[in-house]
């Protein structure tokens, strides 16, 4: 299975890349502080409160980039810096986070569908290593004259696994992206930050965005390499 790894290697190595870009952008617009004073906590209520949206609660939660939307409890999940600080860095990620509490209230019907992809996914992901694995236990161990490639039912079952988990890495990045854009124009448009301080959120969140490209691409890389053993096209 060399060519697994070689495509994991590749997938890793680009995406530590893209993330060491992201982590120094942010570190670098951390200190581009917001003329209007305002934290990452005050950002994001304004911008909920300019959507019409008064059900949800923004709320801190410990780590470091650990921000996220959560639309089971409508809560905006603010890293502790985030939640705290005045700058760029920090509103671009609390602007962000409330562009899917936005998608949420107004029925963004991609973010519908990553929703109903959840558990399915959950479920995926954490078996179809194994389930991959086995196939091609079994497949190896049943091949014949008469059948060369196998028994590969089981090798099926973990590439439709997987294929549910690259489906949401795709779906995920029109509910990211979206989530940007709806974080930029917000900001612009009421001013909340002066040109100099949008560039920065502009920028940090393009290289937040190309993280989640990076995944989707890497996920399709290793979905057509399962779809090719599954399709007797090679053999390691």
């Amino acid at each position: 299975m060399a060519g697994y790894y070689i495509i994991i290697g590749i997938s890793m190595l680009v995406s530590w890349w893209v993330s060491s870009r992201l982590k120094s952008k942010f570190e670098y617009y951390s200190n581009v502080h917001l003329r209007n004073g305002l934290s990452g906590k005050e950002v994001a209520e304004k911008m909920l409160r300019d959507n019409g949206i008064n059900d949800v609660q923004v709320i801190s939660v410990p780590g470091q980039l650990t921000d996220h939307y959560n639309p089971a409890d409508k809560t905006v999940n603010l890293s502790e810096g985030v939640y705290m600080q005045r700058n760029a860095a920090a509103a671009a990620v609390a602007a962000h986070e409330c562009g899917h509490a936005v998608q949420h209230a107004v029925g963004y019907s991609m973010l519908n569908l990553r929703s109903k992809l959840v558990p399915i996914v959950n479920i995926s992901s954490n078996l179809m290593q194994f389930v991959l694995i086995a196939g091609i236990a079994v497949m190896a161990a049943s091949r014949t004259m008469e059948n060369p490639n196998g028994n590969t039912t089981v090798l099926a079952i973990g590439v439709a696994m997987f294929a549910v988990t690259t489906l949401f890495a795709f779906v995920t990045l029109p509910v990211e992206y979206d989530a940007s854009n709806r974080a930029m124009k917000w900001l612009k448009d009421t001013g909340t930050v002066t040109s100099e301080e949008f560039a920065g959120v502009q920028d940090s969140l393009k290289w937040a965005a190309r993280t989640y490209v990076v995944a989707a691409l890497g996920s399709l890389a290793q979905l057509l390499y399962w779809g090719s053993l599954l399709l007797g096209g090679r053999r390691d």
